[in-house]
């Protein structure tokens, strides 16, 4: 067990949701990453997954989009991202997951970037464009470094190929509530499809993100899962010119939801 199933299996014992929270490296500034992470954790995520910048996001809405421009604009390297980790685990054991794109991990060396990030703290890897019928190329190099797999499934899924995905999926499913990209509504549509995500995965729990805005909302999806993933709610606070404090008790707020 890795620091996120040892950090889901508490919240389970404990009858609770999971919160993770997704933030973009290097955003709002280029040295705030540690320090937000913190002010997470001591917030209440159960884990965080730091975005790494990529010029062409194709899964990101126009909130993470224009957080990950600035982030490149003032310089942002996977080389910086594994220094804020280091930077992190003088402190912390919160689980960190790399969420991002192929292209930097290609150009970087994909064999390099997984045994560095493993090496710095790292605990697992969500790649948003990776497909099941190519993950096989990365799973047993993933699997070597000692990273959870985290796969995403999405409304355009069919079950059938959720129960596969599923299975070589490690640390948790990823549940993508809405067709489209983050920061989209959430509808009865996406709950049902949720319902249904969760009766056919056997092997890991569900977190549900996108479109998850406020303590209701988390509330009303924690219901159908295992917890919930917030991130677009999270940099569009500190694009409004809040406090990473401020930020933190917005964080707060949202466990309360989950721990009713």
């Amino acid at each position: 067990m890795n620091r996120i199933d040892e950090r889901i299996k508490y919240r389970i014992e404990q009858r609770k949701k999971v919160l993770a929270c997704f933030i973009t490296a290097g955003f709002p500034t280029i040295n705030s990453t540690p320090q937000l992470v913190l002010e997470l954790e001591k917030a209440g995520a159960d884990i965080v997954e730091i975005g790494m910048p990529f010029s062409d996001p194709l899964a990101d809405g126009p909130v993470i989009q224009r957080s990950s421009q600035i982030a490149l604009d003032q310089g942002i390297n996977l080389d910086t991202i594994f220094e804020y980790i280091k930077k992190i685990r003088e402190t912390s054991n919160v689980p960190i997951v790399l969420m991002g794109y192929l292209n930097p991990i290609m150009k970087y060396g994909v064999d390099k970037f997984l045994q560095t990030a493993k090496s710095v703290g790292t605990d697992g890897i969500i790649l948003p464009e990776l497909p099941y019928e190519e993950c096989y190329r990365f799973k047993p190099r993933i699997n070597e470094a000692k990273l959870a797999n985290i796969m995403l499934v999405a409304p355009t899924t069919p079950l059938t190929r959720v129960v596969e995905i599923d299975k070589i999926t490690t640390g948790f499913l990823y549940c993508v509530s809405v067709t489209g990209v983050t920061g989209a509504n959430i509808g009865s549509t996406s709950k049902k499809y949720i319902k249904n995500v969760k009766k056919v995965v056997t092997k890991n729990p569900v977190l549900v993100g996108f479109g998850i805005k406020t303590p209701q909302d988390a509330k009303e999806i924690s219901k159908y899962s295992d917890g919930v993933i917030i991130g677009s709610a999270i940099i569009r606070e500190i694009m409004q010119g809040k406090t990473f404090q401020e930020v933190g008790n917005f964080i707060k707020e949202i466990r309360k939801g989950l721990d009713l």
